[in-house]
């Protein structure tokens, strides 16, 4: 029941991530770092944002597979349809926003701040239900852990090569800048710093949606987890440098079917978070 219920959240975080994108969009001052590329080609070819976002996600899990070759799951699979949907509800959604259509400037800039409130909550609400990422976030993951690099310094990689690639694509086919501006900057700068605000501000709310909670559900090798109904069963092994407790940790979790974190859960929250790894590893005992 609580999966289920994490998957309808995690799904209605995603409306409201299309609601933004295509408020950040009609505000006509750029759209957001990962739609960019999708929305310069929709304004070149005839095909919609949601339908370039499908073809760009989907580019983005074939080389997730490249990357991650043997490591890549067959639950990254997942991210298609995640992306298929999205990519309607982003149509969906700026057909419903059609009438927005601002001419002020500072008209401008009130639609494109809501729209980063929005989508702000939407990110805080998949981070909420904990089942799945974006494609986006998920290629960052890949290059991540292949070449181990700072998942936030990675993410801010990714957002600004995308935000190139579609000022080169903008030029290359129309000859001039279009769908990249300042709103691009601001959106990029402000929807992640509400998410983690909402994070910290709605904390509280997540331990009464979701009966069970990170430190209720650990347990320690000794205890028979399987005997207590509806928990989550982790295995937290402490080890010392040279113990080969990284490898043992990894093998017991593929022969147990567990997802296997190490050092790469401290990356993760530093990137959905915005915190520095550094914070979070200091703060996470």
């Amino acid at each position: 029941m609580d999966k289920l219920k994490r998957y309808i959240i995690f799904l209605i975080g995603l409306f409201i991530n299309s609601l933004g994108v295509s408020l950040i969009t009609k505000a006509a001052l750029g759209t957001s770092p990962i739609s960019s590329i999708p929305y310069v080609l929709s304004l070149i070819f005839p095909f919609t944002l949601g339908q370039f976002t499908i073809y760009f996600s989907v580019l983005l899990v074939v080389l997730q597979l490249l990357i991650l070759r043997r490591k890549f799951k067959a639950e990254h699979l997942l991210q298609i349809p995640i992306s298929i949907a999205f990519g309607y509800f982003i149509d969906l959604t700026m057909e419903m926003l059609s009438f927005v259509n601002p001419q002020l400037y500072i008209i401008k800039i009130a639609a494109l701040l809501i729209g980063c409130a929005i989508l702000g909550f939407g990110v805080y609400t998949e981070l909420l239900a904990n089942v799945a990422m974006l494609p986006g976030e998920s290629f960052v993951r890949a290059v991540v852990e292949v070449w181990h690099t700072e998942f936030g310094v990675t993410k801010v990689t990714f957002d600004v090569s995308m935000s190139l690639t579609a000022v080169i694509l903008s030029f290359v086919f129309c000859g001039q800048l279009q769908g990249v501006r300042e709103g691009t900057i601001i959106a990029a700068l402000l929807v992640g710093f509400i998410a983690r605000t909402l994070g910290r501000w709605l904390k509280p709310f997540e331990t009464i949606l979701f009966k069970t909670t990170p430190a209720a559900d650990s347990v320690s090798a000794e205890t028979n987890a399987s005997s207590i109904p509806n928990t989550v069963q982790v295995i937290a092994i402490g080890r010392e440098y040279g113990s080969g407790g990284h490898d043992l940790g990894q093998e017991l979790a593929k022969r147990l079917g567990f997802a296997f974190y190490d050092k790469d859960i401290i990356k993760l929250a530093a990137g959905t978070t915005g915190y520095s790894t550094q914070y979070i590893a200091k703060n996470s005992s």
